[in-house]
């Protein structure tokens, strides 16, 4: 077993248009035999919302994906305007009432789950994350990990202090700290490690709604958010040297405030506050950390933040999470493939923003360098980056350790000539070849929750196609990974 290969499939937000793709490119590799190679597929915002239907089904990547793939399009070309009908509200204003009176936080978000579900599906589901189990209980598909970001409710944006997050049918926790929790407990009140009092696991729905959270972002979040990513990307990592020359006492004393000061205070809370916080019972609270413990080989410093010097200020002093879309820090769901115990090989990298073809990918690169994490340099040619294909390798031969990346941005390249891969489309079938992918105007835009049948066949037959028509590719890539595997096990032995 040691000589196989470990392949990950990792998607990336991007609302309904997220969720469709990913339908199209698992039944693409469905198609070519090669979903059965899959040991983990991780997944962010939209994307979560494919996986959280297909694991409602333990035989999901045994069968013909077509089912599922017509139920999609149900979902996504309904009218959208029953989810506020009165009846609907009423049944909201239940059910966060039942919460309440279990002993769930209230909070906006839970409002938005109910409202998400209603959009994607006809009427509530009871489906749980645990009981995905049933889905991994023979290995017959790959392990599902969702992504979500802790942050501050106020005083910080992501990129000041932010940690990711995973979910999966066994477990829920933090990389950072090393705490997990079983998935069924999520939401129950710990203290000091210790369960004080367990509340019912909640509907997945709540959980998409926490993945997808785009309400809990400040004014600095969405500044950030709106702007060019490199930029701010060398803003942050400029910050970050800056803090790491800063010399921080561990005694503060206490100064009389300046008018100056109280403005400059008010204008922070302003662009810092998340008025529409996430709130979850933090099961870390009352954990406890001694003074030296950032320096402990197994604890994964934050390199972000000064915060991780002072135990008072983590996570485990706070009585709630603040749980967001990581999209509000870098649009992936990497991190959880980078833990060494997963020993990823290969990376499928299915990247569904409508611009910067690579800009995420290349964010994953430098946080990974920042951290010290192995990863592969991002550094498509000048070619490809105007004009980007449909898969793109990154490896790098001299970090052994570092996960090889097959990357597939959405573009529309030789499908617009090509109805399958090698089948020229005849004059007839030019329009269906026509998929707007404009950042601009695109049907596929993220704050669209409804789309035509047309622009949802065009966008399945389009990811679908991308991911047959570099089968070659695919093969290659994991032939590579085969001696990859070999390369890393001799390079640990030495």
């Amino acid at each position: 077993m040691s000589k196989i290969p470990v392949i990950a499939v990792m998607a990336t937000g991007g609302g309904i248009r997220a969720m469709t793709s990913l339908y199209g490119q698992l039944a693409g590799l469905k198609e070519l035999g090669l979903l059965d190679c899959i040991s983990y597929i991780t997944g962010a915002s939209g994307s979560t919302w494919a996986l959280a239907n297909l694991y409602e089904d333990p035989e999901w990547s045994q069968k013909d994906l077509a089912g599922p793939t017509e139920m999609l399009k149900t979902q996504v070309t309904k009218s959208k305007l029953g989810a506020l009908a009165p009846s609907q509200l009423w049944r909201y204003r239940q059910e966060l009432a039942e919460r309440a009176r279990l002993g769930y936080p209230t909070c906006f978000t839970n409002l938005w789950a109910l409202i998400n579900e209603a959009l994607l599906h006809d009427k509530p589901h009871e489906h749980k994350l645990s009981d995905q189990r049933e889905a991994l209980s023979r290995g017959q598909n790959p392990l599902p990990i969702y992504c979500a970001l802790n942050s501050k409710e106020k005083g910080l944006s992501t990129f000041e202090f932010g940690e990711w997050c995973e979910f999966s049918p066994y477990e829920v926790g933090f990389p950072k700290y090393g705490a997990f929790i079983p998935s069924e407990l999520f939401g129950s009140e710990f203290f000091m490690g210790r369960l004080v009092k367990q509340l019912p696991e909640s509907r997945i729905c709540f959980l998409e709604g926490i993945w997808s959270n785009l309400f809990a972002a400040s004014l600095q979040d969405s500044f950030y958010w709106s702007s060019e990513p490199s930029q701010f990307w060398d803003r942050w990592a400029q910050d970050q040297a800056n803090l790491d020359k800063e010399q921080v006492s561990h005694l503060k004393i206490a100064e009389p405030p300046t008018a100056a000061g109280k403005i400059a205070e008010l204008f922070t809370d302003l662009l810092t506050k998340r008025p529409l916080a996430q709130a979850t019972h933090n099961f870390m609270r009352g954990l406890h950390f001694h003074k030296d413990y950032f320096h402990h080989p197994h604890f994964s410093t934050w390199k972000a933040s000064k915060l991780d010097k002072f135990p008072n200020q983590l996570t485990p002093a706070e009585p709630h999470l603040c749980l967001l879309d990581v999209g509000y820090f870098i649009n992936t769901s990497c991190p959880p493939l980078l833990q060494p115990t997963r020993d990823v090989d290969l990376i499928l990298s299915l990247d569904y923003n409508l611009s910067g073809a690579f800009q995420q990918l290349q964010l994953v690169s430098r946080f990974c360098q920042e951290q010290g994490i192995p990863f592969p340099s991002i550094s498509p040619s000048p070619e490809e980056q105007r004009q980007p294909q449909e898969c793109h390798m990154f490896c790098d031969p001299a970090q052994p350790e570092a996960p090889a990346v097959l990357h597939f941005p959405l573009v529309n390249d030789s499908f617009r000539d090509h109805s399958a891969p090698g089948v020229p489309r005849t004059s007839e079938e030019k329009t269906a070849g026509e998929v707007n992918l404009s950042s601009s105007n695109s049907p596929y835009d993220y704050t669209k929750v409804t789309y035509s049948q047309e622009d949802v066949d065009k966008l399945l037959r389009l990811t679908h196609y991308n991911i047959c028509n570099n089968q070659d590719r695919l093969r290659e890539a994991m032939h590579q990974a085969v001696q990859r595997r070999r390369n890393r096990r001799q390079f640990r032995r030495e």
